[in-house]
């Protein structure tokens, strides 16, 4: 894909306009500096304020309810997860040309989490696992009862379908189209989530897990959170775990076939998005994705 797909539509992001909105919205941040945070992930620009603040500003229109979600939820989630998540201080409005709301959270110090220090390790399987069930066990209250609103509300995974069909197609010769294409109708044809709805994080991948000193401190980037089916979150059993400890995080999640089948049909679906979108101008995307969709035929 050309790097222009990538860019079209959005709005430029710098120092200067993340300056002058924080000092008119935020004057008691005024004097604390700005550093970018490089590189952010796809949906953020994110510049670190101070010792003790991010500001985070949506690169484009998917991303625009999120700093609005998270403000109202995580506050009330963070008391029963097991690693630390932002803590949202403050929701800015557009100005200056930016057209979106932006958020200022908490900072949470750590590194991004790697396949290299992390992927054999079935201790931290079970961990994520542990944080999984922590969140899905999370009370939905007065939302489950009236039906999830809809910016908690996934779209199902045949709503990927005629996307994910073009992705395969676009993706023959680095992959396996035959294998895809199987996994993909497996997946889809996998009975639905029959349990309650739990909360899921909806986003659920390596570049959101912090780890200090090597062990895993923080979830971050609640922009997917939501409220149905769990499968979605097991995207984590392929971006950063193999086999072994795959096998771990599974069992200690309790999953079912179906759900599981569902799961590597998410992390199929997600991986070859991004690969198609980014792989030709981003390697690092490029390597993340490959491992992922290699990860999710193997299962």
């Amino acid at each position: 894909m050309t790097a222009g797909r990538i860019t079209d539509a959005r709005p430029a992001i710098d120092a200067t306009l993340v300056r002058r909105l924080v000092d008119t919205q935020f004057p008691q941040w005024a004097e604390l500096p700005l550093e970018l945070l490089d590189p952010a992930g796809s949906d953020h620009v994110i510049y670190r304020m101070g010792e003790g603040l991010s500001v985070r500003l949506p690169r484009h229109a998917g991303a625009i309810g999120q700093a609005r979600k998270e403000s109202e939820w995580l506050p009330r989630l963070a008391p029963h997860l097991p690693f630390a998540v932002p803590v949202p201080v403050g929701v800015g409005e557009p100005g200056f040309g930016y057209p979106w709301p932006w958020a200022v959270s908490g900072w949470l110090d750590g590194e991004v989490a790697t396949v290299e220090a992390l992927g054999d390790s079935s201790e931290a399987a079970v961990e994520l696992a542990g944080f999984l069930t922590a969140l899905q066990r999370s009370e939905p209250g007065e939302i489950s009862a009236q039906g999830a609103r809809e910016d908690l509300t996934a779209r199902p995974l045949v709503a990927r379908d005629r996307a994910t069909r073009a992705a395969i197609a676009e993706a023959d010769g680095p992959f396996d189209t035959a294998a895809m294409t199987e996994l993909w109708e497996a997946a889809l044809s996998a009975p639905d989530w029959d349990g309650p709805p739990v909360w899921f994080h909806g986003d659920f991948h390596t570049g959101n897990l912090l780890t200090v000193d090597g062990r895993l401190s923080a979830v971050i980037d609640f922009g997917g959170l939501g409220i149905g089916d769990p499968a979605c979150d097991l995207v984590i059993a392929f971006t950063l775990m193999s086999a072994g400890s795959r096998a771990a995080f599974r069992a200690a999640l309790g999953v079912d076939d179906a759900t599981w089948i569902r799961g590597r049909g998410w992390a199929l679906a997600t991986a070859l998005n991004a690969y198609t979108y980014y792989a030709a101008v981003n390697p690092r995307v490029a390597a993340q994705t490959t491992r992922q969709i290699t990860e999710a035929l193997i299962g």
